[in-house]
């Protein structure tokens, strides 16, 4: 496909007013604000000592609803950092922890009143989109903001500083009207963009295909999926759905766990893009079942709308100890009720808590299992036990 890209250059204060008149937007799949306080220092100093700062990349994309929008590709940290010295702002994960703290126990001695709840940002999962909601201008977002919420800062900038710095742009234009085809290629610029001194991880990365096809977003990423996660000390990963889908596709396919990402071991993310692409049709894989055979008019949303409420009546953890336990609790879950569209009998759920339980015992014995549980020949274990136990479970109503 064909573009146009075109070049140049405004003032630190017309990003602002860009930014807040929404005129430029980050898209769905950009991950959150990750540069700390003083990374947001060194980009001000920077433009202060008129040194080189690297130039945004905004691309126009005509959505689904044929509306116009300029899409941020790169440089989201740098322009929200501008927009937070302009404000005098920081989003502070330790002021935010401190400020709910007090709240908390404020409301603890005082639970016996009817106090209006204090309604926070959630800085641990923050960007630019919590201070466009607010206002328009400086003044009117301020007027929003809740004392404690952010950290107040102060870079020495004024509107003069503003006025006459400048930051330079790319400005991407795809030579087509299909917004599949445009999704495709913002996909594509997205992955491939070097972004400066924050390197993507995988699942940040490769959210930007989830969004080939808008309709299977919530496919690939469901809202429940994301307070999933697995904590080993102080290290907390969130669980990546996608894997689970990807593997049980195979499973789907094959209908055992025997060769489930062989030859993949050294790098599943291609495994998991692999069928991403299966997913929404771009390649065709003989590795996984077709997507269109599991859901003959895609309609997904009612089994993992199942899926949710029944982990939720199951009363299974949201939070797991390993990975071993996450896979054998949720990988026979995930098969029944997504790709064989069972439900569990809910009348025995304490019985098969318990031979959940037992089977991750059972698994933990072996010391190597425990030492290397991303190993395929105990994650293909781990999947064919976990899917035995859940087809004892099923409600053949």
């Amino acid at each position: 496909m064909e573009n146009q890209v075109y070049y140049g250059q405004y003032s630190l204060q017309h990003w602002i007013d860009l930014i807040l008149k929404e005129n430029i937007m980050l898209p769905v799949y950009q991950r959150l604000f990750v540069w700390d306080e003083e990374k947001v220092k060194t980009l001000i100093e920077t433009f202060k000592n008129k040194q080189f700062v690297p130039p945004i990349t905004i691309g126009a994309y005509k959505n689904a609803s044929s509306v116009n929008q300029n899409l941020i590709l790169d440089g989201q940290q740098r322009l929200t950092s501008v927009l937070l010295a302009h404000l005098g702002l920081y989003p502070d994960k330790a002021t935010f922890r401190a400020t709910m703290d007090q709240i908390n126990l404020v409301a603890d001695e005082n639970d016996d009143e009817d106090n209006d709840p204090v309604i926070l940002d959630n800085i641990l999962e923050w960007n630019l989109k919590k201070l466009v909601e607010k206002g328009r201008n400086k003044m009117d977002i301020l007027s929003q903001i809740v004392a404690g919420n952010y950290k107040t800062v102060n870079f020495g900038i004024d509107d003069n500083f503003l006025k006459n710095t400048f930051l330079g742009f790319s400005y991407l234009v795809p030579q087509t009207n299909d917004t599949q085809e445009q999704q495709k290629y913002y996909s594509s610029v997205f992955r491939n963009i070097n972004v400066q001194g924050e390197r993507l991880l995988a699942q940040e990365s490769r959210a930007a295909l989830y969004f080939l096809n808008e309709n299977l977003a919530g496919f690939f990423d469901p809202e429940f999926g994301k307070h999933i996660s697995v904590k080993v000390v102080s290290q907390e990963t969130k669980a990546d759905f996608v894997r689970f889908l990807a593997l049980l596709s195979q499973y789907a396919k094959d209908g055992n766990s025997n060769r489930i990402a062989a030859g993949y071991k050294p790098k599943m993310e291609s495994y998991y893009e692999d069928y991403i692409y299966s997913v929404i049709g771009s390649r065709t894989s003989s590795l996984f079942k077709n997507f269109s055979a599991i859901f003959p008019d895609e309609n997904y949303k009612p089994r993992l709308e199942r899926l949710e409420k029944t982990i939720d009546d199951l009363g299974f953890p949201k939070q797991f100890p390993s990975i071993i336990d996450m896979d054998v609790y949720l990988l026979g879950l995930i098969h029944v009720i997504v790709f064989e569209d069972k439900s569990i009998d809910l009348t025995q759920k304490d019985q098969l808590e318990q031979a959940v339980k037992d089977k991750i015992s059972q698994l933990k014995v072996n010391e190597a299992h425990k030492k290397a549980p991303s190993a395929l020949k105990y994650l293909q274990e781990r999947i064919q036990s976990s899917i035995e136990i859940y087809n004892n479970y099923t409600d053949d109503e």
